[in-house]
């Protein structure tokens, strides 16, 4: 494959720095022109097909087009469209570095061990933990598992390479708990399996030892969640479980919430209706008495569209796509843009229902959209789900729409 060229690769990156989808992008180029130059513009639609055009390097944009793209981004035509191009302004990492507080956490360390570390450097931690959140909201797994690690290995160092108090060390093994989540996630997303598993024991452990029955919990069901995708379906449907006795009966409404979500997923996977129905029930049950809960920082993700497209997927796993179907094309109307990862792996869920749901026409358009969204991203996750869509649409080759689909797209099936 040609290299996408320097000017491609800005206004893509323009784009995206600011949290844009190619549609939102469309509406600035829109909204940037007068009102006489606004008149000759393409459609919504249209210019959005040419934007993914642009931004894969195909050809340049013309004016007006560049003129506004300027506008936009405030940048002169030379820096934005130099044909002997640059690298894009930022990688990954400075887009993390931007998102991150400022500094590295090792640089405050003494020099020599044994040197007590106080709360204050336990509150550093903890912002850089929810930075890694918040960076992997935008960031892919393959662009982020370098620095993730390498923030985990620095929390872990603090932990034993420094003297504490109880109680900041507690909260020290806490934060480590809760790195290793976000990090095992982050290399499942890069595909690499087996060392997120084993993130998420270093985590468990941290946990266990922190004394955070919630934390540990939810090590265990992030565990679970991978090991029902990736290994083996009933290991991951006990691990699960696990999870829930875990969390023990006071645990806050969210963490039921996304436990029961978990085992659901598990016995959705393999096969076993009644079971999923169930567990889908307690954890729609669970989330309705979150009023006034006091909810653990790390599960602000878990809301009622959040287990409406689990329960979506639960359906779509088990065959039943007309259950499927409005559930998840209800929520996505709502979906943040900006998640581009997320917003395409739903997609995919939804496409491959419509498939079952013998609307192939309409599959593929929900799944050329999920394959647009998801060209540039590094995540495994939406890899492997580009196959399986692919492969579901496959018996309806002989469908235009699919055909041509088939045709853009050879590699991914």
């Amino acid at each position: 494959m040609d290299e996408i060229p320097g000017w491609a690769l800005r206004l893509r990156t323009e784009r995206r720095e600011r949290l844009w989808s190619q549609r939102q992008m469309a509406r600035a180029l829109v909204e940037a022109a007068d009102e006489r130059t606004r008149a000759h513009l393409a459609t919504r639609e249209s210019l959005t097909r040419m934007i993914k055009d642009w931004e894969k390097g195909r050809h340049q944009p013309k004016d007006p087009y560049r003129l506004l793209y300027c506008r936009v981004f405030d940048l002169s035509e030379a820096e934005l469209f130099d044909l002997a191009g640059t690298a894009p302004r930022k990688s990954p990492a400075q887009v993390l570095a931007a998102i991150m507080p400022e500094g590295d956490l090792l640089s405050r360390l003494p020099a020599q061990t044994g040197r007590r570390i106080g709360m204050g450097t336990v509150h550093d931690l903890s912002a850089r933990v929810h930075g890694l959140r918040l960076a992997d909201d935008v960031i892919a797994g393959s662009d982020l598992i370098r620095p993730a690690f390498r923030e985990l290995d620095a929390a872990v160092r603090l932990y034993r390479c420094g003297t504490h108090t109880e109680e900041a060390g507690q909260a020290l093994l806490a934060n480590i708990g809760e790195l290793a989540q976000i990090v095992g996630w982050i290399a499942s997303d890069a595909g690499q399996h087996e060392q997120a598993a084993q993130t998420y024991r270093l985590g468990i452990s941290a946990a266990r030892e922190a004394g955070d029955g919630p934390l540990e919990a939810n090590l265990i069901g992030s565990l679970a969640y991978q090991t029902v995708n990736v290994g083996d379906v009933q290991e991951g449907v006990a691990l699960a479980r696990a999870a829930l006795e875990a969390a023990g009966p006071d645990a806050s409404p969210r963490l039921r919430a996304l436990t029961w979500d978990r085992i659901a997923w598990a016995h959705a996977r393999a096969g076993e209706a009644q079971p999923a129905m169930r567990a889908l029930g307690e954890a729609s049950a669970a989330l309705d008495s979150t009023a006034g809960a006091d909810e653990p920082s790390y599960l602000y993700w878990v809301s009622a569209d959040e287990l409406q497209i689990m329960e979506a997927r639960a359906y779509t796993e088990l065959r039943r796509p007309l259950r499927a179907v409005p559930l998840l094309s209800e929520v996505l109307t709502r979906y943040d843009a900006t998640h581009a990862r997320e917003l395409a792996l739903y997609l995919s869920w939804l496409a491959v229902a419509l498939a079952d749901a013998n609307e192939p026409e309409e599959a593929a358009r929900t799944a050329s959209r999920m394959l647009d969204l998801s060209a540039d991203l590094t995540s495994d996750r939406t890899t492997q789900r580009a196959r399986v869509v692919l492969a579901r649409l496959k018996p309806y080759a002989d469908v235009p729409q699919v055909r041509e689909l088939l045709t853009r797209y050879p590699m991914s099936a």
